[in-house]
């Protein structure tokens, strides 16, 4: 489906193409630029907001009261309102909002916005800013936020003019959601909130140039059909992009058609379902093996909204090295920005399957369906060879991997997943067998340690509006990661989020570990979370089930298998509250498959010391395959 166009998002309303100045319209409502911010959010359909208030922004407070159409959500850290505003978009497919106050209150803002860059979530950040005559005084509370937010956010403003306030809005909220989403930064001094204005709408759009592109031009089309019919070892590698183009049936049959083998970025986990046997799982530094070995052994790979990112593509030269590359993406900048494309398509992921899919039937038709018998032979020996799977622990506590199995096979199937970063994040992605698009929510492109908690609560906020509840909220994350943003449970806690928190606690920063292990022999520096030179004893800091209870919230801790199931069942028959569950995890547990930072694919190790795609030669696997069908 194509976006809409200017012309059709603001009630007809035609876009400039030139910078004018905004006319007062004297027929329009007199109010203040504060109460303008709080209409505008309310005529572009804002039914939630996250923030926190402060001097710089509190005219704009002062304007929410109880008659304001939508509902506001008191986070208690800045950055936590930004990580929340990406969960919520990420499960309505709205734009996330958030209003903070100028200074550390919008600093704090910077890592959410960079998150949301990098995962492209659209969302807008509307932020206090000083007076107009104390900019450049170094005054109180006064920081340059869209300068410094400039490489970081897909478009920035600073408004100094009451009037200018509803037409910005609607600008950043067009601009966010349309074309790449991302985010966009509203700076409005308290000069623009204080003075007054006359408020109409629908607003005139000003944005010369903003044009994204949507629709393919046939002749590459053409050619990627071409390259489709000539292919004997294709594989789709399908990213975020197509996720947030809402393309999941699309693409499932795009392979359908071509049977050609799909992965999936870390961000696409779930845009077609695990159990499609087309779907091989995540590709990347902790891919499966066969992703891994389809993608480094293909001959087309077709790249659908992703960006060819270092931790899929490990060393970038011997990446899909013998492939030709068709690259579709409606962000022109990243077509040719890592990988050359032989075809680069630029356009809406939707739009551009349902000309191909087409195109490719022609092609067929014409000259034939490649046989890919035995492409798919190798793939499934590798399948057979090496499936996903895990070590138990050896000093009695739970194996996180297993963890994660209980928690996916007992959670109904239409389950929002949300986690932080580190080993958890990388053990839910291999685990938990997804099978609806827009039920993984994680960091990404920025990897940000502590997103789970507040993104949790806006994926569950969303979840309420959107889905009257009906989709349940499990958040995963690790203790190092977690206790970052852990007094969100505050937020969770008095906004009636029933989310329930699987932290996997191992008392250490995980990933860390696991390189400090792998790569810096065993020198685990500044990792253990719990380590007390006076009291080695010590272990339970903090105490979680305490932490949880002490917010409001319902905490169990589980040290065996038996309780860690009957804390599962528990957990998913609270829904009056959030939960959470301290599962005491192996501390020397590791994600793999893992491809080490900037080696090349081939090296993959499915687990220590075994490199399947540089240790066996594809002839070998052939004679494994056909010694198991004697």
């Amino acid at each position: 489906m194509a976006l809409p166009t200017p012309l059709q998002a603001f009630s007809n309303v035609p876009k400039e193409t030139h910078h004018t100045a905004q006319k007062h319209d004297a027929n329009g409502e007199k109010m203040s630029g504060a109460q303008a911010i709080v209409r505008s959010l309310e005529d572009l359909g804002v039914s939630d907001v996250f923030g926190i208030p402060g001097g710089a922004i509190l005219p704009a407070y002062n304007a929410i009261n109880e008659d304001t159409k939508f509902r506001f959500i008191l986070t208690r850290h800045e950055q936590a309102a930004g990580h929340a505003a990406q969960g919520y978009a990420l499960s309505t497919g709205k734009v996330g909002v958030c209003i903070v106050t100028s200074g550390p209150g919008a600093t704090n803002m910077v890592t959410a916005i960079a998150d949301a860059n990098m995962d492209s979530v659209p969302m807008v950040v509307i932020t206090g800013q000083v007076g107009v005559s104390s900019i450049g005084t170094d005054a109180f509370q006064e920081a340059d936020i869209v300068g410094i937010t400039y490489p970081i956010s897909k478009h920035s403003y600073l408004v100094t003019n009451a009037q200018d306030i509803p037409r910005v809005l609607a600008e950043a909220y067009y601009i966010a959601h349309t074309g790449r989403p991302g985010p966009v930064v509203v700076d409005i001094t308290k000069t623009a909130q204080v003075s007054e204005m006359y408020y109409s709408w629908p607003q005139r759009l000003i944005l010369p140039g903003y044009n994204p592109t949507t629709k393919a031009h046939g002749c590459v089309l053409q050619e990627a059909a071409e390259l489709f019919a000539q292919s004997s070892k294709p594989v789709l590698y399908v990213g975020g992009g197509a996720m947030r183009s809402k393309a999941g049936k699309l693409v499932k049959q795009l392979a359908e058609l071509t049977n050609a083998p799909m992965v999936t970025t870390l961000t696409a986990r779930g845009i077609v379902p695990d159990t499609d046997p087309h779907v091989l799982g995540m590709i990347g530094m902790h891919g499966s093996i066969a992703g891994t070995g389809a993608v480094q052994r293909s001959d087309l790979l077709v790249a659908i909204g992703s960006r060819f990112s270092d931790r899929v593509t490990g060393k970038l030269k011997d990446f899909a090295a013998h492939a030709k590359v068709i690259h579709i993406d409606i962000d022109p900048a990243e077509i040719g920005k890592n990988r050359k494309p032989d075809v680069p398509i630029v356009g809406d992921i939707s739009n551009v399957l349902e000309e191909l899919i087409p195109a490719i039937k022609k092609e067929y038709k014409k000259n034939g369906k490649p046989d890919l018998s035995e492409w798919w032979k190798t793939i499934n020996t590798w399948r057979k060879n090496y499936p996903q799977t895990f070590d138990e622990s050896t000093d009695g506590t739970l194996a996180p991997q297993w963890v994660i199995q209980q928690l996916c096979d007992k959670a109904p199937d239409n389950t929002i997943w949300v986690t932080g970063v580190g080993q958890h994040q990388m053990w839910t992605s291999q685990f938990v067998k997804f099978k609806q698009p827009n039920s993984w929510i994680t960091s990404a492109g920025l990897g940000t340690m502590g997103y789970g908690l507040p993104a949790a609560i806006g994926a569950a906020i969303g979840s309420a509006r959107e889905f009257n509840g009906e989709k349940p909220v499990w958040l995963v994350d690790g203790d190092g990661s977690f206790q970052m943003t852990s007094e969100e449970l505050a937020t969770a806690f008095l906004n009636h989020t029933p989310i329930k928190i699987a932290l996997l606690n191992n008392s250490v920063y995980g990933m860390v570990r696991q390189w400090q292990t792998l790569f810096y022999n065993q020198h685990y520096s500044q990792t253990n979370l719990s380590h007390n030179k006076e009291n080695p004893t010590i272990t339970d800091i903090p105490d979680f089930v305490k932490l949880a209870e002490a917010y409001g919230c319902v905490g169990i801790r589980a040290f065996t298998e038996q309780e860690a199931i009957d804390a599962i069942n528990t957990a998913n028959s609270i829904n009056d509250r959030p939960v959470l569950i301290d599962f005491r995890v192996w501390k020397d547990a590791m994600v793999f498959p893992m491809v080490a930072s900037g080696a090349s694919n081939d090296e993959v190790s499915y687990r220590p010391g075994v490199k399947p795609l540089t240790l066996r030669t594809i002839q070998e696997e052939y004679v494994d395959m056909e010694e198991d069908h004697e």
